[in-house]
């Protein structure tokens, strides 16, 4: 049976927003993600992160280095008990870089690729899905399958909101200060 999911954003939603991680070092996961994550877990919810990591195409860093720093997230979620049932980048950019990298693809968020993919991969049934980031394209990837969205005010979030909110497609299905309490509160609704 389809199960529901928490598609969660990486950077600026999942872990501090500081530009291209081009060094593991640079990776640095906000203290309330674990938390986020296990929560999601506990809730019968699949624990999915939805990235753009343009910087591939940019040529920043390696491919490798995304298998690195995802790598790493898992491992820190397992020490804290929680599991990511999956992990779906996109290291495409439409004008930036040489191919295959340099493509117009359908994975690049606000796209529906990757959360399509997760869907068949993991069975998901997107009516009852969430996505939660800090950006507009969040929100406008959620629509787009079907799925509501949850902005955060971590990242770019607070930003957004206060100078770009005009703009927004429309409001936003949820706005929470971080990702546990969106999670917090997209359990609390599941349950009503």
């Amino acid at each position: 049976m389809p199960k529901p999911a928490v598609f969660l954003d990486r950077d600026g939603t999942l872990a501090h927003e500081v530009g291209y991680i081009n060094h593991l070092s640079r990776f640095k996961l906000y203290p309330f993600a674990v938390e986020t994550v296990r929560l999601a877990n506990r809730a019968g919810f699949l624990a999915v992160v939805v990235t753009n990591q343009a910087g591939v195409a940019r040529g920043y860093f390696p491919e490798s280095m995304i298998q690195r720093v995802h790598d790493h997230v898992r491992g820190l979620m397992e020490a804290g008990g929680a599991r990511l049932d999956g992990i779906y980048y996109c290291p495409h950019h439409p004008s930036a870089g040489e191919p295959p990298y340099r493509q117009d693809c359908d994975c690049r968020k606000p796209r529906p690729g990757l959360v399509r993919r997760a869907a068949e991969e993991l069975d998901v049934d997107l009516a009852r899905s969430w996505v939660v980031g800090d950006r507009p394209g969040d929100l406008e990837l959620a629509w787009q399958v079907g799925a509501r969205g949850a902005l955060v005010k971590t990242g770019y979030g607070l930003g957004e909101l206060a100078f770009n909110r005009a703009r927004f497609l429309r409001e936003p299905d949820l706005i929470a200060e971080n990702a546990l309490e969106a999670v917090t509160r997209i359990v609390a609704l599941g349950r009503t």
